[in-house]
């Protein structure tokens, strides 16, 4: 908030570089809250497909989770006035990357009860399959 209150008063004072300057600098932080919010929802959905994979079944909340996250990142994803992402595949692929190991982290707590740390459990899925059908499900929306 505060800086539109500043955007006006360069606006006022006439000072249009400076304006110009805090307006890239807000788009910026826009972009940046929306990759945070699309790499949580990722990370969601990659906790469940992980539990799905590694105990070979899925339950009715998780698939409601999975889902929940996919619309999310869906509305979160798409330009409303100009159409289009802000995201394209290899952005969501990266994301996707960076937030596998925390997610795998989360699923070893809730996987088999907890049985699992990490590194066992990560011994039971495929990670490329799941990045992959993480992908996919990301870039379809189901």
């Amino acid at each position: 908030m505060e800086e539109l209150f500043e955007l006006k008063s360069y606006i006022e004072q006439r000072r249009y570089p400076e304006a110009l300057s805090l307006i890239e600098e807000m788009e910026e932080m826009s972009r940046d809250d929306k990759i945070n919010k699309i790499g949580s929802f990722i990370e969601i959905f990659l906790l469940h497909l992980i539990k799905k994979h590694a105990e070979k079944r899925t339950t009715r909340s998780w698939e409601v989770s999975m889902k929940n996250a996919l619309d999310n990142i869906e509305d979160v994803n798409k330009r409303r006035k100009a159409g289009g992402y802000y995201l394209n595949q290899e952005e969501l692929e990266a994301i996707i990357d960076r937030r596998y190991q925390r997610a795998m982290r989360r699923a070893s707590l809730e996987a088999f009860e907890g049985q699992f740390d990490e590194s066992e459990l990560a011994k039971k899925v495929d990670e490329n399959q799941i990045k992959k059908e993480a992908l996919q499900s990301v870039i379809s929306g189901q």
